[in-house]
């Protein structure tokens, strides 16, 4: 049988085996870590008050122009609404031009949309959009504004 060789410790035996406690570096002492802390936080304090107050003057900056173009757009919503009672006018007028004794905007020969009594009246929302393609009157439906 061949000879067996067994695993010996190399002469003058093993090095030691470092088995001391290693301590972590400290970069930062318990005092420095606090004062880090509320610097941090200041910082964060202050920048959250700075963009608060930016925000709260973009909004005023937003109502201000809001309540400056608002008058504008009333106007302009209304000429709209002028014009298409006028389209409407003459919408009638051209489809019932052929009939005999008919009078644009009377029904039996009272006036539909000014009573005397009263002034003007406001068209239903069908009536309105007789004359519109039907699209819009849908769309205004969606959007709420029949409410």
């Amino acid at each position: 049988m061949a000879g067996v060789k067994q695993d010996m410790p190399p002469p003058g035996g093993y090095a030691a085996v470092n088995w001391t406690r290693v301590p972590a570096k400290k970069f930062f002492t318990g005092y420095q870590m606090i004062a880090g802390y509320l610097g941090l936080f200041a910082f964060g304090f202050w920048l959250t008050h700075r963009m608060h107050k930016v925000f709260k003057n973009r909004k005023i900056e937003q109502r201000s122009s809001h309540n400056a173009i608002f008058p504008i757009l009333l106007a302009e919503r209304d000429r709209e609404y002028l014009k298409q009672l006028s389209r409407n006018r003459e919408e009638e007028a051209r489809l019932m031009k052929d009939v005999p004794g008919w009078k644009v905007g009377q029904l039996y020969d009272l006036p539909i949309y000014e009573r005397p009594n009263r002034g003007f009246t406001d068209p239903e929302i069908c009536e309105f959009y007789a004359h519109a393609d039907p699209k819009y009157l849908w769309q205004r439906m969606e959007y709420g504004m029949f409410k």
